[in-house]
């Protein structure tokens, strides 16, 4: 048996089992009969996604974003799970199965929702993703890799417990850090759409000082985008502003464009309006001994935010993707639970065997499928 976590946010996929990790833009579309490929500079595996699932052929991530005639991305919730989950998760499944895997051996994967649509639609990942899959691999010389996997079990979180975990747990799904387990913590999740707050008191999730709120980085895109609008009357495309919101810059047919002004003021009325939530949801929470900043948004927002915050700020390591945090913590749940056979997994202990950690229970933390 296999564990893997795969978290489907609206700006990335990302997955990991343990021993690789994959992240490539939450986007698929058609696949195009492509006439020549050449491409000079160096290649990752997720620079050629193109595969089959059930008869219908994609493109996935920057493959589709570069070739596919029809694209598809989205920032609304249903369609993601709808339209996306199924494709988007089982190519990074297939992806990261390695070459000599038997389809006999299972897949336990683990993955999570935004705390605001979690309890609605926990279930429906395990309904799309359990069963037997054949997925084909088109590779860019025209040949193919046919891959079955065989997805077991589907556990699924909160999202930002991921976060939680990552920072809790070892690689073997154990509690590494003693203290922090000892200790109330907030977790911050700037995501693409949304935003997560989540509590965990001495391992405990606390329901009330949880919350999801419809303000993410793509927010602070989308007025970035009108404002080149208005200058160039080009509608620019949220995914692709990435690299335009971190330098500042843009060339648009043929003219380049200056916003660091812009995104500064942008990204500061972002910051300023997740600070206040956290003082209105977090208000009888004074006892929270320590705040963490997670997900892909705090590469932007970081530096603006922690200053807006009341308490102990946990500092963002700028040596670590935050992008991956989540996925991380839920591939560390998921070998807490059933072990792992590509790791030598031992036993958490137990509360009459160390009384100084009190463990975390599977039913306060997902619902099980």
């Amino acid at each position: 048996m296999h564990v893997l976590g795969v978290d489907i946010g609206f700006g990335f996929t990302k997955a990991t089992n343990g021993s690789d990790m994959l992240i490539f833009k939450s986007l698929f579309g058609d696949a195009a009969d492509i006439q020549f490929w050449a491409d000079f500079g160096e290649s990752s595996p997720t620079d050629h996604i193109h595969v089959t699932i059930d008869g219908n052929s994609y493109f996935v991530g920057d493959l589709a974003e570069q070739q596919s005639s029809v694209l598809h991305f989205t920032l609304d919730q249903e369609r993601l799970l709808s339209d996306y989950v199924k494709i988007l998760s089982l190519t990074a499944a297939g992806m990261l199965q390695q070459d000599d895997s038997s389809i006999n051996v299972p897949i336990n994967l683990v993955s999570g929702l935004p705390i605001g649509y979690f309890r609605d639609n926990h279930n429906r990942f395990n309904e799309m993703l359990t069963g037997r899959h054949t997925i084909t691999y088109h590779s860019s010389d025209g040949k193919e890799k046919i891959r079955t996997i065989h997805i077991n079990k589907v556990r699924m979180l909160p999202q930002p417990m991921g976060s939680i975990l990552n920072l809790l747990m070892n690689d073997h799904g154990k509690i590494g850090d003693q203290e922090l387990a000892k200790q109330k913590i907030g977790v911050v999740d700037i995501g693409f759409r949304t935003t997560d707050f989540a509590i965990l008191d001495r391992l405990r999730y606390i329901n009330r000082g949880s919350k999801t709120i419809d303000t993410g980085i793509s927010k602070g895109f989308s007025v970035i985008a009108n404002k080149l609008r208005e200058k160039s009357s080009v509608n620019v495309e949220l995914f692709r502003l990435y690299r335009a919101a971190e330098t500042g810059t843009i060339t648009m047919r043929g003219h380049g464009f200056s916003f660091p002004k812009i995104r500064d003021q942008v990204y500061s009325q972002l910051a300023r309006s997740i600070a206040d939530e956290i003082d209105r949801l977090w208000a009888s929470d004074w006892d929270i001994e320590a705040i963490f900043l997670s997900g892909g948004g705090t590469r932007e927002l970081a530096s603006y935010l922690q200053p807006m915050i009341t308490g102990n700020v946990i500092p963002v390591d700028p040596g670590q993707d935050a992008r991956l945090n989540n996925v991380k913590g839920y591939l560390k749940y998921g070998r807490y639970i059933w072990g792992d056979d590509d790791v030598k997994a031992e036993s958490m202990p137990r509360k009459n065997e160390d009384e100084t950690v009190e463990t975390i229970k599977e039913d306060e933390l997902s619902q099980t499928q």
